[in-house]
């Protein structure tokens, strides 16, 4: 358990600027942080690291002083007018920072562009030494694990993954005997967090759980020891997980970076 990657997603702390979530991963014992390099939504607060060069110089610099790594970038998404060639400046600046995973969402209803598109994408990531890692989410135009595997295979680039998110397996009833099929080279990384009660009805409701109330791992329903048994067993995880509640409360980021960890190496131990 000892070797395990822990990276301290952006999503756990995303009131914080890039420089101080390393500076409060290195504290909470993580070896790496995921940073994002594009907003999820126009709502939430965003650092730009992009176009901001003395932000990058700072992050860099906090990097270097914690010995800290970056292991995922975010978020891409393959829309229908998406120009894959628009994310190079985006993936030059996550190679520079040292990002070798990249999470996309696919919002195109193309299934056969979607995957022509990521597919474009792998060959462009590629140059960089970035595994672009196709998320699927119940909200998007990729729904479940099944999809997913589908168009990744279908792109059939050698760089090119599935991303494992604990909440959107649990949400989009994906099974743990699709994940068998899975073949180990197609995930790079994937993301925990613990997820409460039912499947709502709501797509809304499920959205809004999954940018805002997730669960610390062991604290909510999911079958996290099984789906933690169906991954490569030294796959790194990135604990993602959202808790507004505490968040309102003024528990703080590293407070919650702390708990976020010591929850996932309960669970871990566990297996």
């Amino acid at each position: 358990m000892t070797d395990r990657i822990f990276s301290l997603a952006a999503l756990t702390v995303l009131e914080l600027s890039p420089p101080d979530m390393v500076e409060v991963a290195a504290r909470a014992g993580y070896s790496h942080v995921g940073l994002r390099l594009v907003p999820a939504t126009e709502q939430e607060r965003h650092f730009p690291l992009v176009a901001d060069a003395e932000l990058r110089r700072q992050t860099q610099a906090r990097l270097r002083d914690t010995g800290i790594k970056v292991l995922d970038l975010e978020i891409l998404r393959l829309e229908p007018a998406t120009c894959v060639a628009d994310f190079e400046a985006i993936l030059a600046v996550g190679a520079e920072l040292g990002g070798t995973e990249l999470l996309v969402a696919g919002n195109d209803p193309d299934e056969a562009r979607l995957t022509e598109r990521f597919a474009a994408l792998c060959e462009l990531a590629a140059q960089y030494g970035i595994h672009p890692h196709l998320e699927f989410m119940p909200w998007t135009d990729v729904r479940d694990l099944r999809q997913a595997m589908r168009v990744v295979a279908n792109a059939d680039r050698a760089n090119g993954c599935v991303l494992v998110d604990a909440f959107h397996f649990n949400r989009s009833g994906s099974s743990l005997d699709d994940l068998a099929q899975l073949k180990p080279k197609r995930m790079r990384y994937a993301q925990l967090c613990d997820v409460a009660g039912p499947v709502p009805a709501d797509m809304d409701e499920i959205l809004r759980q999954a940018r805002n109330e997730r669960r610390f791992p062991g604290d909510g329903d999911a079958d996290l020891v099984g789906l933690l048994h169906a991954l490569p067993p030294s796959v790194p995880l990135s604990l993602e997980i959202p808790t507004r509640q505490l968040l309102e409360q003024g528990v703080s980021g590293e407070q919650r970076a702390r708990m976020a960890l010591e929850k996932a190496q309960a669970v871990l131990a566990a297996v």
